[in-house]
């Protein structure tokens, strides 16, 4: 088993990487309006197994298979943060791709991003003190729960509200700026993540071979576990579809974010977020394209 390093990174690289979250928040929120939210009201069933299957069996299937995988700790803490970390909202092109409910997904995106400030500390700090070796292994960064929230209000939480607020009151700039906004900063998270691979070569290929088995595995089951326990809750195909996506896929970015600021940019933790957020892409395009030429869904 790999001995833990971590990745070498400046304070100026940490300053870059949280605006380059807020820049990417508050790109989302251009795109969402309050009706994204009211839209919950008609639509109850679907969006509580969405919510259970994002913030209660995710977690769930992630701590069973921690304690059941022969790896480090900090891999562990990497899948975990990982899977208390908000939706992804690449989520919706897939969702759309798999001819599943868009609404749903835009609206369990939009509900988990602007909450996840809070949830997301919640939900990492109380999963991890149900695994023993984690609740050592968190303790000993001296993660404070109340500067982790500040900190995601910051970098998740204002930066939502701007970009919402734009969207309502300035609704022809947000149309102009929302595409170069959201290229921009995912051009600027890519530079950060190539040039902390380029920085790191060594500890990067440590954890490389491991990593893409463990983030195939986790990934993959949570995304087939999550259709069927839609599927069990007898909701529509289309909504199975979506609760699949909005699982598996997750905002792996926040979570490199969190692991720079408050556990020293560990590196088997920065790699399977790093590589969950490669590889979630591919295996949700994968996902997308079986299971739309499984089963038709009525209109």
């Amino acid at each position: 088993m790999p001995t833990e390093v971590s990745i070498q990174f400046s304070p100026s690289s940490l300053t870059i990487l949280n605006v380059c979250l807020a820049v990417i928040m508050f790109g989302v929120a251009l795109d969402i309006q309050w009706k994204h939210f009211t839209e919950l009201l008609n639509q109850k069933k679907a969006v509580v197994t969405g919510l259970v299957s994002q913030l209660l069996l995710l977690p769930a299937i992630t701590s069973i298979l921690i304690l059941v995988l022969p790896i480090s700790t900090g891999m562990a803490m990497g899948m975990l943060l990982v899977a208390c970390c908000p939706g992804g909202n690449v989520s919706n092109f897939y969702a759309h791709m798999a001819r599943g409910n868009v609404a749903l997904s835009v609206t369990l995106t939009a509900w988990s991003s602007l909450s996840a400030f809070l949830i997301t500390p919640i939900s990492f700090f109380l999963w991890s003190s149900l695994l023993p070796a984690l609740s050592l292994e968190v303790k000993s960064f001296e993660v404070d729960f109340f500067s982790l929230m500040i900190n995601m209000v910051c970098i998740l939480l204002l930066p939502l509200i701007a970009g919402m607020a734009v969207n309502k009151f300035l609704p022809d700039v947000s149309k102009k700026i929302s595409s170069p906004i959201r290229l921009i900063s995912m051009l600027m998270l890519t530079g950060f993540i190539v040039g902390a691979v380029l920085n790191n070569q060594e500890g990067f290929a440590v954890y490389l071979g491991e990593v893409f088995w463990i983030v195939l595995l986790h990934n993959g089951l949570v995304l087939v576990l999550a259709f069927y326990f839609s599927k069990l809750l007898k909701n529509d195909e289309a909504v199975n579809r979506t609760i699949a996506i909005e699982t598996g896929i997750q905002n792996s970015g926040l979570g490199l974010i969190l692991i720079f600021n408050f556990f020293d940019g560990n590196t088997a933790m920065a790699m399977v977020a790093a590589w969950w957020g490669v590889w979630h892409l591919i295996s949700g395009f994968i996902f997308a394209y079986l299971v739309r030429k499984r089963v038709p869904v009525l209109p």
